[in-house]
């Protein structure tokens, strides 16, 4: 499988975001990708809440989605949309921060809405209520594609290893961890919570980053990974906008299980904890 990130700095236009995961779907195909994958935000990412509420559509009506499908399909390439913010029919009037898994034929395969929700405060000064504004999902999400079970997970989720062991559980060989990390964050814990995520699970784990200064204010690591089932880094994009590719040979799976086979070591752990 021959994978195309697209590792974006996207901003308050959504036609823009749009255009321009259009025109890399073009290039990856032109560079014999099988399947592109964009970040967290990729169609929009704004933290003035105000302008984004006049921006965000529903899914039906989102423009963003609507012309990744079609450069899908008329490039005859799988997608990964890392996540679309979406006005959501919620009963609290939150929005939803979704993924989209898009086949050759432009149609929409799974979704997946964001369950962990970053809520912290940096020492930085930076604070971040995600739950302010999205509803958490509700739902573990695994799909199967032509190189195997795609097990779906957005940012702040790769810190809670239950998540993963779910998907892999399920039959899930490729972990999808696209994101928007911060700075201080990123140059922390990105590269070894990916690692670990990919070695526990015994996957090959694809993590699509936005990079860079961004309209809204903010700034984003960057360094979006590719990372075999043995821990190894296969593709490392630094801090740059744009196109990177990785090769991933999907018998390495196998060979990785047999010689540390963690998933069918697993035991049910207990939920009550016995204190001495």
């Amino acid at each position: 499988m021959r994978a195309a990130l697209f590792q974006m700095t996207s901003g308050i236009d959504p036609a823009a975001n749009a255009a321009a995961i259009v025109d890399m779907a073009a290039r990856a195909k032109g560079e014999g990708a099988d399947m592109l994958f964009t970040p967290e935000m990729a169609g929009y990412l704004d933290r003035d809440r105000r302008r984004a509420a006049a921006t965000l559509r529903s899914q039906a009506d989102d423009g963003v989605l609507a012309a990744v499908r079609e450069a899908a399909a008329r490039h005859c390439l799988w997608v990964h949309i890392g996540s679309l913010p979406l006005k959501d029919e919620r009963a609290d009037g939150r929005w939803a921060n979704r993924s989209f898994l898009i086949d050759d034929t432009g149609a929409i395969r799974a979704s997946y809405d964001k369950i962990h929700l970053f809520d912290v405060d940096l020492a930085t000064g930076e604070s971040w209520r995600e739950s302010s504004v999205y509803g958490p999902g509700e739902q573990v999400v695994a799909a199967d594609t032509p190189w195997g079970r795609m097990g779906f997970s957005i940012c702040y989720d790769m810190r809670f290893p239950d998540l993963y062991r779910a998907l892999t559980n399920a039959g899930a060989t490729i972990l999808l961890a696209p994101a928007a990390f911060t700075v201080p964050t990123g140059q922390a814990h990105w590269h070894v919570l990916l690692r670990a995520r990919a070695i526990e699970a015994g996957c090959f784990m694809i993590a699509t980053a936005q990079v860079g200064a961004h309209a809204d204010g903010r700034v984003t690591y960057g360094h979006s990974l590719v990372i075999d089932p043995w821990g190894e880094v296969l593709l490392d994009m630094g801090d740059a906008a744009g196109l990177g590719l990785a090769d991933i040979d999907l018998t390495r799976l196998g060979d990785v299980r047999a010689r540390v086979p963690a998933i069918a070591n697993r035991r049910v752990i207990p939920q009550e904890v016995q204190i001495s």
